[in-house]
């Protein structure tokens, strides 16, 4: 039988804390050389204006096999009142291959993206972090917030956008079920980010919109919304004065602007990288070597965090009863 998972099933079995935990115990597989991630696969469909992103993982410590399959159509609101992004996601068993689980990945791609900073946050920045700064009050923005102040004992959420005042104040109103902080809209980025213990970028952004001499020493930095080679929210400065961690360096190589740009120019090189987030869970590399470092996380996305969550999904709907199985035979 195949277990089928709505986004409501995904959303009911699925807690932020379980996600930090089961994304360290993903990365520490992929370190140790427990798990199988072949690039990620792009096919355009150009007479639909469409992307489709194949994303398949074997951790083989956790025994977790599938992949996720991510579109992107932009016609779809207007033309078919259907989101932009759709994900699905296809659990294999990995004894005979048969699918054991067929979900919905819209949530579960939030919950690991921010999974992962919470999990950076945990592992890089100081113990004592109490301010934590987002850039962002989008789709994504939400899972953040919940997964920093998982990892930390985030007393004041500081909330910086483009968006009008009356979004911001209702996103912020939507945190109040997850997070107990304090929760300030913020006027000026840079008296944020001077503030803040940890930054959190997850913006659209495709030119820099902080500047390197903004942050603090000891700040932790989460750069999470640039995921293209032209496309950069961190200025060189900020990359520049930064301990850089990278998801997984050679993602980051083809896909981070962030880093890309500034490389190409000559102002930085990806030998002044420290390494991948695995290598830190492992003891492999240090993470911050004293409260003063700037440390600086990027994450373009992986799909062992999307399998790895998956399979934690699968197995807790098989033990509370969500969603409904079907027969493919």
């Amino acid at each position: 039988m195949t277990r089928l998972l709505s986004r409501q099933d995904v959303i009911q079995v699925l807690d932020m804390g379980d996600v930090l935990d089961i994304l360290e115990g993903a990365f520490a597989d992929f370190a140790n050389g427990k798990a199988n991630m072949p690039q990620r696969t792009p096919i355009t469909t150009p007479e639909h204006g469409g992307l489709a992103l194949f994303m398949p993982a074997y951790l083989q410590g956790m025994g977790a096999l599938g992949a996720k399959v991510v579109t992107v159509y932009k016609d779809n609101p207007a033309k078919f009142n259907v989101p932009t992004v759709l994900g699905t996601i296809l659990i294999l068993d990995e004894k005979t291959g048969a699918p054991v689980a067929l979900m919905d990945g819209g949530y579960l791609t939030a919950m690991r993206t921010g999974g992962v900073a919470g999990l950076a946050t945990r592992l890089l920045a100081k113990s004592d972090a109490k301010v934590h700064c987002m850039f962002g009050t989008g789709g994504m923005a939400r899972t953040h917030a919940w997964a920093v102040d998982k990892a930390r004992d985030i007393q004041q959420l500081v909330l910086y956008s483009l968006d009008p005042i009356e979004k911001r104040q209702a996103f912020a109103d939507s945190l109040k079920d997850i997070i107990s902080c304090e929760i300030v809209l913020a006027d000026d980025p840079a008296v944020a980010v001077a503030e803040a213990d940890v930054v959190t970028l997850i913006t659209s952004a495709k030119d820099p919109i902080v500047k390197g001499e903004w942050f603090q020493p000891g700040c932790h930095i989460n750069g999470v919304g640039s995921h293209a080679p032209h496309m950069r929210e961190l200025d060189t400065l900020t990359v520049q004065r930064s301990r850089v961690i990278c998801d997984l360096m050679d993602a980051c190589k083809a896909e981070a602007g962030d880093f890309m740009i500034p490389a190409a120019a000559g102002e930085w090189s990806w030998d002044q990288c420290g390494g991948n987030l695995g290598d830190v869970i492992t003891g492999k590399i240090p993470g911050r070597s004293n409260d003063q470092e700037i440390t600086l996380f990027k994450s373009v996305g992986l799909a062992i965090q999307d399998i790895s969550v998956a399979f934690h999904v699968f197995n807790k709907a098989v033990e509370t009863g969500a969603g409904k199985d079907f027969a493919f035979y």
